[in-house]
């Protein structure tokens, strides 16, 4: 467990993870521990562009960053479970995890990876004002850094003085970000989609980072949005009253959801038939790219009203070409698509179509510029509003804005991910959606557990840590909705989990600890308690932080069940437990985990071999299995 992850840390290297890929579908490129980019591109050459051009992004702290990235926490999940085990929480598939979201996603990864439709994140500006200062809790040597980064003794030095020190500066806020957007990236689905918010202090620097992480190629845009207010009054130059929220797809090519038509945009759809309102557009191409020669397909006859063939002729005399390909057409004269008006054109009147657009149903391609949505004053009263009056959050977004996220960039079933939780406006945003449309939206909200300035109203109304006010955001709104909207009886609740790391003493008899001792030791299973056990191993398994695991009580010894996997944590396995277990094995044709995972700490060399030797007789049995036994340190 945190021991095996301790000792795999030390052998990481930067770069291992895209190593053992190459390795995996390229080893030919491999020779003698060495590898060979000119016969990789040998094999890439017909399918992709391959440029010399040697543009990136530099920072001090960058390969350091990609190598935080890479390292596994040894943090253990810690389950809330009088909060988890109230009755409008047991059920639930939302989630709340107070801790270091870069341990967060790490965890996450185990079990979502490429499967979050959604991510938003306001990450801390680096304004200078904003208490934002980088430090990890990572301990490494100059000798180790410059091992395991291939850099100087003199650059290993200014690294790890950047992060000891603590330090505001662009290069500490990147290396900051960077291995928390890998992660990211690689939680989100194929259609997955990145919005982060940003103002002027880094906004650049995050636009050159995104492009190196998500590729230049998935860059969706760069939404400008309304404060509605100004800052930056007593400085040099301009004020601001805007922030900016960079959008990045998984892959290329992926389209955000239409956004419902105002009450202005509806005043266009004048016309009416037995279908409904429509408004009409020419079927000729105009502005840009209107000719034939660029789109010589798109240049054919159509037949008019009158039977004549009709061709794509511009006003100024030059031939044009249509919108759509003549199959298209054929379909929207088929359709009754197709409106005939007649015009006049060179002094000579003449039958000439237009595309119907419909209004039932059509939505409009999202705005770059968002400064038709309420801004920060609102967003604060809305939180002013659920805690009586108190401003207990600084700079909380609008429920509005992640709105207007949610609906262009997730379906009603989606999983979405903040983490940087704040004050919980994304979850907020997704209940309300949820119980307008009748959705199954969920969500997963990490939270550090940033302390409260002891002057603040948040400390005065003995919230000690801006999490406890994420999850009471959380609670107060769930509850506004529950009056406002009785019939909805969709998710209102989250589970709550809080990460924790193992003392110095626990990690002491991790290292002391001797797997071949004629004696268990119960003192790890009673310091972190079975529950945290269980929940971290099921994330780290793939079953995530919501499955439903059944308890097993065998011969009054407990053991807990999740699809193929079977967990043995609690010490004192009695050979009489193990004898039941082989008979509900070779009894209970739906009983059949392949996988056997033990805590290592809390049997002894003896249990552990009796419980291997006794299941390996049912390899041999009518089932025919084999048993991966995953013994865990």
């Amino acid at each position: 467990m945190i021991k095996d992850i301790i000792d795999a840390n030390n052998n990481v290297t930067v770069g291992a993870k895209e190593i053992e890929i190459l390795k995996e579908y390229f080893p030919a490129c491999f020779r003698n521990g060495s590898f060979d980019i000119e016969r990789l591109k040998e094999y890439l050459k017909d399918k992709i562009n391959i440029t010399e051009e040697g543009y990136e992004l530099r920072f001090l702290g960058k390969n350091y960053a990609r190598l935080l990235a890479s390292l596994d926490t040894t943090t253990v999940i810690v389950p809330d479970e009088e909060h988890n085990n109230l009755p409008e929480n047991k059920d639930s598939k939302n989630i709340y995890i107070s801790g270091d979201n870069l341990d967060a996603l790490k965890h996450l990864l185990k079990s979502y990876a490429g499967s979050i439709k959604c991510i938003y994140i306001d990450p801390p500006y680096n304004t200078g004002s904003d208490d934002f200062v980088y430090s990890d809790s990572f301990n490494f040597t100059v000798e180790e850094l410059v091992s395991k980064l291939s850099i100087s003794e003199e650059q290993a030095s200014r690294v790890l003085d950047l992060t000891r020190r603590g330090s505001a500066t662009h290069s500490a806020w990147l290396m900051f970000m960077l291995p928390r957007l890998l992660l990211a990236r690689d939680l989100l689905s194929k259609d997955g989609v990145i919005f982060i918010s940003i103002d002027d202090n880094e906004q650049s620097n995050l636009k050159l980072l995104c492009d190196d992480i998500f590729g230049e190629e998935c860059f969706m845009g760069n939404i400008v949005r309304a404060t509605g207010q100004t800052t930056g009054q007593d400085g040099d130059g301009l004020g601001s009253s805007f922030d900016y929220i960079l959008v990045y797809s998984k892959n290329e090519g992926y389209e955000l959801n239409g956004l419902e038509l105002s009450e202005k945009d509806k005043k266009r759809f004048q016309e009416q038939d037995d279908i409904g309102y429509y408004a009409y557009d020419q079927l000729r191409k105009t502005g840009s790219n209107d000719k034939r020669e660029d789109r010589p397909n798109l240049y054919y006859g159509i037949v008019d009203p009158d039977g004549k063939i009709l061709y794509p002729t511009a006003t100024a005399g030059y031939d044009g070409r249509w919108r759509v390909e003549k199959s298209s057409y054929e379909n929207l004269v088929k359709n009754n698509m197709i409106l005939w008006k007649k015009t006049t054109r060179n002094n000579v009147e003449v039958w000439w179509p237009y595309v119907k657009y419909y209004l039932e149903g059509r939505t409009k391609r999202p705005s770059p510029l968002w400064n038709d949505l309420e801004g920060n004053k609102k967003a604060s009263r809305e939180v002013r509003e659920l805690f009586d009056g108190k401003k207990v959050f600084d700079f909380p977004k609008p429920v509005d804005l992640l709105l207007r996220i949610i609906n262009i960039a997730t379906d009603k079933d989606s999983l979405i991910v903040d983490f940087f939780g704040g004050s919980s406006t994304t979850a907020h945003a997704i209940m309300q959606q949820n119980s307008k449309d009748g959705g199954n939206r969920k969500y997963i909200l990490i939270q550090w557990q940033e302390q409260c300035k002891e002057d603040s109203e948040a400390f005065k109304s003995h919230y000690k840590t801006i999490d406890e006010i994420g999850q009471a955001r959380i609670k107060l709104a769930a509850n506004k909705l529950r009056r406002e909207n009785p019939m909805f009886h969709g998710d209102l609740g989250f589970k709550h989990f809080t990460l924790q790391e193992p003392t110095n003493q626990s990690i002491e008899k991790m290292e002391q600890f001797d797997p071949h001792s004629i004696f268990g030791d119960t003192t790890l299973v009673d310091e972190f308690g079975v529950p945290t056990i269980l929940t971290t191993w099921l994330v780290r398994d793939g079953y995530g932080l919501t499955s439903d695991v059944k308890t097993l009580n065998i011969e009054g010894y407990e053991l807990y069940y999740m699809d193929k996997h079977l967990y043995i944590i609690n010490p004192n396995l009695s050979n009489e437990v193990v004898a039941s277990l082989l008979d509900r094995y070779q009894s209970d044709a739906g009983f059949n985990p392949q996988n056997i995972v033990i805590y290592g700490y809390a049997l002894s060399w003896r249990e552990l071999q009796g419980l291997k030797d006794s299941l390996r007789v049912i390899q041999d049995g009518e089932k025919n299995m084999r048993i991966n036994f995953d013994v865990r340190y």
